[in-house]
């Protein structure tokens, strides 16, 4: 195994992190893992130099935390570095924080946390944070050795990461979404860059896209860039190592679901290394980039010059909605986050064809007759 400095606490973490979010599933309800498997998986993980062990307060419908506790005993406890999650969307009053830090120790079987995120940080979540005063608390935990080490996670633009990153002056770490295809989404290249200089670990969740970029066969295009490299990696591989290549990289999060991903994700591991791209890797990378965008049926950059709309209509997020379905076949998924994260005022069939998105979009896209085709693609009728 590899290790890594993680920020300036001086700490050396394994290039891979075990994310307890996609264990192994008895049946298809998420809170029924199979434990023996899960117990087995990560155990091995940690006989195999593994020591950062990520969970949340609501992975696997909050049957991760306890599970983890149980796996942590017989003296794997004092081999790892422990992470887990102050659930933002629960903290309403300042007392919610007591009340799941504690539960989160009992669950855990711990007296400390090791790494304790505030999860999921976006801009309303923020200040909610700051109006109940959670430096305060959290630097009286820190001083009662409940946890040792305070960071956030991150789901949002980059300028509210900027925000937040600026907004504490004793951040210990981050932890964001990267890969290949999300350089410049939410905290991006940029992020991971701003946090490193000034000394926060950067822990790397989603390196895999929620597994879209590990897919044997890769889509054809994809593949074909692969094949160009006579490294013989898998497209799961490609992935790791382009952000193990990266030296503000401190360690990258894996949700493993199988044993045989484990020993896959253990050899990616011991291969890393900064510096082990060239000339010639980058170009692969570079053309499996504008392969997959080849994929995306709207050529939008989501640079918002076509908005606002006048009527409302979040035209860049639905153009990522739909083009994201397309390019990893996931229709039914793309149906669900629609639903979900579009309002129906916000909706395409809003549209009323004004034009005035069209006129000013340096892709020349045809959005009016885009988001027609994506609403009826998208809609769902129950």
């Amino acid at each position: 195994m590899k290790y890594r400095p993680f920020g300036k606490t001086g700490i050396k973490v394994s290039a891979l992190g075990f994310g307890c979010m996609r264990l192994p599933l008895n049946s298809e309800d998420s809170g029924d893992i199979n434990e023996a498997e899960a117990t087995r998986m990560i155990r091995h993980a940690i006989d195999m130099g593994v020591n950062y062990i990520d969970t949340a307060w609501g992975y696997h419908r909050e049957q991760s935390e306890p599970l983890v506790g149980r796996v942590l005993r017989d003296g794997y406890r004092e081999k790892v570095y422990l992470a887990t999650k102050l659930p933002s969307w629960l903290i309403h009053v300042a007392e919610d924080m007591d009340k799941h830090l504690n539960e989160q120790l009992w669950r855990l079987q711990t007296d400390h946390i090791d790494f304790y995120l505030l999860h999921s940080l976006n801009k309303d979540y923020w200040e909610n944070y700051l109006k109940l005063n959670v430096f305060d608390w959290a630097e009286k935990k820190l001083s009662e050795g409940k946890i040792r080490h305070l960071g956030f996670s991150f789901h949002d633009d980059y300028a509210v990461f900027e925000k937040i990153l600026n907004g504490y002056d004793h951040w210990d770490f981050c932890q964001i979404q990267y890969n290949y295809l999300d350089v410049e989404a939410q905290a991006g290249k940029r992020g991971l860059k701003a946090a490193a200089e000034k000394g926060l670990g950067v822990v790397i969740m989603e390196p895999l896209r929620g597994g879209n970029l590990a897919k044997i066969p890769a889509p054809r295009r994809v593949g074909e860039a692969f094949a160009k490299s006579p490294h013989a990696w898998t497209p799961a591989n490609w992935s790791l190592q382009w952000i193990w290549n990266q030296p503000e990289v401190s360690l990258l999060l894996s949700g493993m679901s199988t044993m045989e991903q484990v020993e896959q994700n253990l050899t990616s591991a011991d291969q890393s290394g900064v510096g082990l791209f060239m000339d010639a890797e980058h170009q692969v990378i570079e053309e499996v980039q504008q392969a997959y965008k080849g994929l995306a049926p709207v050529p939008c950059t989501h640079c918002e010059y076509c908005l606002p709309c006048p009527n409302g209509v979040f035209i860049p997020d639905i153009f990522k909605i739909y083009n994201e379905s397309k390019m990893f076949d996931q229709m039914e998924r793309g149906k669900r986050w629609y639903k979900a994260e579009i309002k129906p005022e916000n909706q395409a069939n809003q549209c009323v064809e004004c034009g005035n998105c069209e006129s000013m979009c340096p892709q020349h896209i045809q959005i009016i007759d885009w988001l027609k085709v994506a609403h009826n693609e998208l809609e769902t009728t129950s």
